[in-house]
Parts: C-alpha cells; sequence; structure tokens
C-alpha cells in the first residue's frame, strides 16, 4: 500500500515518535531527518515536547472503536496550527501542505503526524494505524501491507505468538 507524503512520512513519524525509547535532541533529530522534515535541529525542550506530543498520539494506534479513534485524531488536530494549503514549491507539481514551512520544528512535527494520521485513516482505513497483537509489546505500526491484515510490529513477535499458540495446542493434547 502507498501513502501520498503526509498519509506515509506524517504517520511513519507518528508512529516513530511513539515508538521512541529516546528523546536527546541527536535521537530526535535523526529521526525527524529520517521522515524527511527539513531544518531539524531541536533543544532539550522541544526534544521533550516531542516526547509529550509522542503520549498523545499513542492512543490512536490500534483503537478499536471507529468513533473513539476519530475524536482523537481530530482533538490532534484541534491542537495543531495546521492549515493545509497548495504548492508548488522547488520546480514540483502541485501538492498539499499541512504545515507553515517557517514554522517551529516542533509545530511543523506535529502538523505533519496530526494530518498524517488523519490522511491514512481517511484514504487508507482506520485499521492500517495498528499496535503490535502480542501481549507485552507495545509497538505500534503503519500497515502498508498490500491486504492490510498485518497484526504484529515485526515477525518475531508473530513468530512468538504463532509457537506459544502451537505449544500450547501439544501440551492441550
Amino acid at each position: 500500500m502507498h501513502f501520498n507524503a503526509y498519509g506515509g512520512n506524517g504517520a511513519a513519524l507518528a508512529a516513530a515518535l511513539v515508538n521512541a525509547t529516546d528523546f536527546s535532541p541527536e535521537a530526535v533529530e535523526a529521526m525527524l531527518t529520517e521522515h524527511r522534515l527539513v531544518r531539524t535541529v531541536v533543544t532539550a525542550e522541544q526534544a521533550e515536547e516531542l516526547r509529550g506530543w509522542a503520549a498523545r498520539l499513542s492512543p490512536v494506534f490500534g483503537e478499536r472503536d471507529q468513533d473513539t479513534q476519530i475524536k482523537l485524531i481530530n482533538d490532534l488536530l484541534d491542537v495543531t496550527a495546521s492549515k493545509p494549503y497548495v504548492s508548488a514549491h522547488d520546480g514540483r507539481e502541485p501538492h498539499l501542505h499541512f504545515f507553515d514551512p517557517s514554522a517551529d520544528v516542533v509545530s511543523r512535527a506535529k502538523d505533519t503526524t496530526a494530518g498524517g494520521l488523519a490522511m491514512a485513516m481517511s484514504f487508507a482505513g482506520r485499521h492500517r494505524l495498528g499496535r503490535c497483537d502480542r501481549d507485552g509489546c507495545e509497538i505500534v505500526f503503519v500497515d502498508t501491507s498490500r491486504n492490510g491484515r498485518r497484526r504484529f510490529c515485526s515477525p518475531a513477535c508473530a513468530n512468538r505468538v504463532n509457537v506459544a499458540a502451537h505449544r500450547a495446542r501439544g501440551l492441550a493434547r
């Protein structure tokens, strides 16, 4: 499944922020750069602000009730400065932006993640914003699989669950 820049990059950045364990400025800068934000230099205070934002993003992933998930995303959009507009900068074709390019890095990250989650849910389906089904694993993901039925964050978690189920069936005989 291919997403546009916001549904893909924004939603993927949201998942990366939720899964992050290191919110040092260097780690946050690397994460923002990896997800194609520009001007990614952050202070320690900005990194901590993004840690708080990650906590607000987390409940969206794996939420089973559609109305609740919609409310969570709308609440995120309500607190951003996001105002969508069309741009054709740097010789690119017209495309949608959710943030003011001159805004600070935290605002741009918030706008991008909230917009990305909204786009992913609206155009790919809410089930694409998942949380690992293995008990004890809290990893979230954006399901880009063809059939949209991903249940685990990684093959390792899927294997653990499947091996445990296989062993339980063997003991039940």
